[in-house]
């Protein structure tokens, strides 16, 4: 009687598993199984990060970028108007080129760390992003990189910084400028102050391609992101 009531807890066992086996493989909603929503999603990322990513860390990457360009902090604007003011143009354009390639020199360490995050997508939280906001997928990228980026980006954009010569160029600039009579003296952490410029430069492109994806049939450039972004479309 032991052996026959092992035999039936064997094999109940046994056809759980393998009924929930099965379960995995039957496509969901409208013929589109988890795993081709977890595959579509990583692409769509992928593409993003190879797209975009990538050309913010080429030569004029954030510089030349309306988008993402980095401008002054607000305690330099008053520097760079009142270099400008007395004819410095030059030294002052200079000094926000410099800011610029520093981001762009940094941003290489962001696409390992991106694959990384990617791969951690689980089912459940694809089919969650799929059906979410249009920057659902940008949202819970940055929510698992961001701090890790910022460690990142931060020593290589101070040793950026120092290759570039920004740093010079801005201690010459605000040697010059508090040099000024009448001006009030500034001295600020340009360090931290690109580094999460460059964050929010390279999370704000990751989204516009996310964007383009989730609103722009065109966009969706394989069948696996005609298939997986037509459920979010249907929702």
């Amino acid at each position: 009687m032991k052996k026959l009531l092992g035999l039936i807890l064997i094999f109940s066992l046994s056809s759980c598993a393998e009924l929930q086996q099965i379960a995995t493989q039957i496509p969901s909603t409208y013929g589109v199984s988890d795993s081709e929503i977890n595959s579509g999603l990583k692409q769509a990322l992928q593409f993003g990060i190879d797209k975009e990513v990538t050309s913010l860390a080429t030569e004029d990457g954030f510089f030349k970028n309306e988008l993402v360009r980095i401008s002054l902090p607000p305690e330099l604007q008053k520097v760079d108007k009142t270099l400008r003011d007395v004819g410095l143009d030059n030294l002052a354009d200079e000094g926000l080129r410099v800011l610029n390639r520093a981001a762009e020199d940094a941003v290489g360490e962001a696409i390992p760390v991106f694959a990384s995050a990617v791969k951690e997508i689980s089912f459940a939280d694809a089919r969650n992003i799929l059906l979410g906001a249009d920057n659902a997928a940008t949202s819970y990228l940055s929510s698992k990189t961001e701090t890790q980026l910022y460690n990142r980006f931060n020593p290589i954009i101070n040793k950026s910084l120092e290759k570039v010569g920004a740093n010079r160029v801005w201690s010459n600039l605000i040697q010059r400028y508090n040099a000024i009579p009448l001006t009030s003296k500034v001295d600020p952490d340009l360090t931290d102050y690109v580094t999460n410029e460059a964050l929010q430069g390279v999370f704000l492109m990751i989204e516009k391609e996310e964007k383009d994806i989730r609103n722009s049939l065109s966009s969706r450039t394989t069948d696996l992101l005609k298939r997986v972004f037509a459920l979010q479309d249907r929702s």
